[in-house]
């Protein structure tokens, strides 16, 4: 990837807005009963671009990172059609070309984005704290994945509802473009051999068919939640706790849990 200056890419003449601050991803699971779609829009437009510097415990992202954050905000308020290099680099509060820099084509902005969502996704769903998911032959309580998989999920579902929307952007565009759906894949697969770790732990003979049952599961909740009919009520952790105790145990025939 050439780091040359350059001019951005002609990709339209969409204004963007210029504001920024940063975003926190918060590991607190806060019982939330519902999320108006100007809360979506709130979170989207706190992370972009990086913290204040002056702030004590500001991150410090890289370039990569600041223009992934701007990215994703970008398709949450605006949609695909909403992100062009010129608008990264204004929401960003980046130089006119930096974006065009870091990620010279729509392809590359792309991938730049789908890298910073598996980022974020992976500090708020932690897939390498899944019980089991290290593999070995320790044997995990199906409760104990019960309760880690329903705090992960209500964390998801109830903080960081914008993640959810700029997610489906992505995947939707990666169905029009085989090239984006090759690394879209390959970026999401990092949750998904823990799942399978960990259902073989939990006692699963099928481990692989079973860990598709639980994403598909978790999926059609969060499409639900974020978009669909369930949008404007979250379940909360009680609910989600019963769901997947409910989902484990018909996987693996015990009584995972309780709600």
């Amino acid at each position: 990837m050439s780091t040359s200056a350059a001019s951005p890419a002609p990709e339209g003449t969409d204004e963007a807005r210029t504001e920024t601050g940063p975003h926190a991803l918060s590991g607190a699971d806060t019982e939330a009963g519902a999320h108006a779609t100007s809360d979506v829009g709130a979170e989207a437009g706190g992370r972009a671009a990086t913290a204040a510097p002056d702030a004590p415990d500001a991150p410090v992202l890289s370039r990569g990172e600041r223009i992934g954050d701007a990215a994703l905000d970008l398709l949450v308020e605006r949609g695909m059609r909403g992100l062009t290099h010129r608008a990264v680099d204004e929401r960003a509060g980046l130089p006119q070309g930096s974006t065009s820099n870091h990620a010279r084509t729509r392809q590359a902005l792309l991938e730049t984005a789908v890298r910073r969502q598996v980022q974020l996704e992976a500090r708020v769903l932690t897939p390498d704290e899944l019980p089991g998911a290290g593999g070995g032959d320790a044997r995990v309580d199906p409760a104990v994945l019960v309760d880690v998989l329903s705090l992960a999920l209500h964390r998801y579902l109830t903080d960081h509802r914008a993640l959810l929307v700029s997610r489906y952007e992505l995947a939707l565009e990666a169905t029009r473009r085989p090239e984006l759906r090759v690394f879209f894949d390959a970026a999401g697969s990092v949750f998904r051999g823990p799942l399978v770790a960990m259902a073989a732990a939990a006692g699963s003979t099928e481990p692989e068919r079973h860990a598709l049952s639980l994403i598909a599961w978790a999926e059609g909740l969060m499409f639900s939640c974020a978009v669909g009919s369930f949008h404007s009520t979250v379940p909360g952790r009680a609910e989600l706790r019963t769901g997947i105790a409910e989902l484990l145990r018909g996987m693996l025939g015990d009584r995972p849990g309780r709600g």
